[in-house]
Parts: C-alpha cells; sequence; structure tokens
C-alpha cells in the first residue's frame, strides 16, 4: 500500500476515501473504475466550486497501486447520515440540514461545463453496458423532452451520507453526478434513495424514509410551496432517476428493483 495513504475515513459504491496530507483526504476508486469517472468527477467539482457552491478543491489526480484517485480539501467532521443513526441529529433536524443545502446548490447559476440532464441522460443510455429496453429509453427522452428546460444547479445525489457536518457548517460533497435540472430533480433523486432502495439495505428501513419526508416538507416550507406542488413537480423526474442509477450501477443488489419499477414506469 502507498505509504502517503492514511486510514480509511468514508467508503461508497465506486470508492473509498483516505486521509491523505494534512487538511486533504483521496479518493480511491475501486478496481474497474474507468478513468472518465475521476476525470468527469474532477471537472464537476471544480466547476461547482467555482460557481461559488462550497464544494471541496481538487488538487490532483494521482495512480495509488495502479488505482485512479483524486485529491482533495478535507471537510472535516461526520457525515449527517453517521448523526442520524446514533441519534445525535434527529430525522427532522436531518431533513432540514438537507433541504438548506439543496437551497442553496439551486441558488447557484450552473457553470456551462455542467451538462444538462437530457444530454447526461442520453449518454447514459447510449453507453449502458446492460441497455434498457427500448421503448424504455424512447419514453425516458420523450419524457425529459416534454420537462421544464434544463436551467438551474443540482447535485444529482443527495443524501445524509454526502453531506459532512463542519464546524463551520455542513458541507455537500461527490459531485460527479451534478447536472442542470430544475430544483425537483433533486428532491425526485432524494425520494428515490430514501424511500426506494436505501431502506432495502440499511440496518433501521424507517430512518430513510424519516428523513426524506422531513427534506421533502423542509424543503417544500422554505421555498414557499406547498408540499403538494413540490410533490407534483418531482413525480415526472421520478422514473429518470430509477433510470440513472440503475445504468451507473450504483447499487449492483438493486438492479432487479429498479429494473421492475422502470417496467412498471413504461409498460408495454
Amino acid at each position: 500500500m502507498h505509504q502517503g495513504l492514511g486510514p480509511k475515513i468514508g467508503d461508497g459504491a465506486t470508492a473509498d476515501v483516505h486521509a491523505w496530507a494534512s487538511g486533504q483526504i483521496v479518493k480511491l476508486y475501486k478496481p474497474g473504475v474507468p478513468r472518465a469517472v475521476s476525470i468527469h468527477e474532477a471537472r464537476m467539482t471544480r466547476a461547482v466550486r467555482a460557481a461559488g457552491v462550497q464544494a471541496p478543491d481538487v488538487i490532483d489526480d494521482v495512480t495509488i497501486d495502479g488505482r485512479i484517485a483524486l485529491v482533495m480539501t478535507r471537510f472535516d467532521g461526520p457525515t449527517l447520515m453517521q448523526l442520524t443513526k446514533d441519534k445525535s441529529v434527529s430525522y427532522a433536524e436531518a431533513g432540514d440540514v438537507l433541504a438548506a443545502c439543496l437551497r442553496a446548490v439551486h441558488a447557484a447559476a450552473p457553470p456551462p461545463d455542467v451538462p444538462r440532464l437530457r444530454d447526461y441522460l442520453a449518454h447514459t443510455l447510449r453507453h449502458a453496458r446492460a441497455p434498457l429496453p427500448p421503448r424504455i429509453d424512447s419514453g425516458l427522452l420523450a419524457l425529459i423532452d416534454d420537462l421544464p428546460p434544463d436551467a438551474g444547479l443540482c447535485h444529482g445525489d443527495p443524501n445524509p451520507g454526502n453531506v459532512i457536518m463542519t464546524p463551520d457548517g455542513p458541507r455537500l460533497i461527490d459531485w460527479v453526478a451534478t447536472v442542470r435540472a430544475e430544483p425537483a430533480y433533486d428532491l425526485a433523486s432524494a425520494q428515490v434513495l430514501l424511500t426506494e432502495l436505501a431502506p432495502l439495505v440499511a440496518d433501521d428501513p424507517e430512518r430513510p424514509r424519516a428523513v426524506n419526508a422531513a427534506l421533502q416538507s423542509a424543503y417544500a416550507r422554505r421555498s414557499g410551496m406547498t408540499p403538494e406542488a413540490l410533490a407534483a413537480a418531482m413525480t415526472p423526474f421520478l422514473p429518470v432517476v430509477r433510470a440513472l442509477a440503475l445504468l451507473g450501477g450504483a447499487v449492483p443488489a438493486l438492479a432487479a428493483t429498479l429494473t421492475a419499477r422502470l417496467e412498471r414506469d413504461f409498460p408495454e
């Protein structure tokens, strides 16, 4: 193992996070992850940081024992997920923190380097290792063409594990899925992750559901929308989120669940 690699402090579907030099972490991608993923994540993270969003700074890209990696500035603190697990933060508080983070992202001007949701979806469909049935492909693209223009900035993967609770306030990490889309896309992403996927693998299935309910309520309140209007705005994005989660391969064990939902979304 590389002598500069510190202890493991986090892990995800595509990468492990280790301590690096003082004030830095290294995101070490798992074997088989293409270099294009790290290049894209570095570009997206730099773009949103340049737009004024409090994202980490990408310092360097390195190779460690044959694995690609990104060196970034470190946000010190536990994740919001850790704090909800140990009951240090209530579900209502966690939902409000997530809502505040998303409102800040949605208020930022979207950088031109960040892809439009439709382009991101079309690229993902085109390069999928296991393509979806043609009717689902065409249904997804037709659906997204009927949605509002991709005008705003979205994180793309808002969940308590991607929020670091630093002494200076909460900070969002993992910007690889950021896109230009309506804010409702982020709320739809949270809905799918926290109510359809996370409960199937969480130690307490009710925790992600409760955090999502609190997030949706807090976001509606902060944005001046009724909960019903927010639900109506995000509902058309749900099949898009399911397709991207499936094709991204982030949760292989849940592929059958996502496929079944898409089959229901686009019946023959």
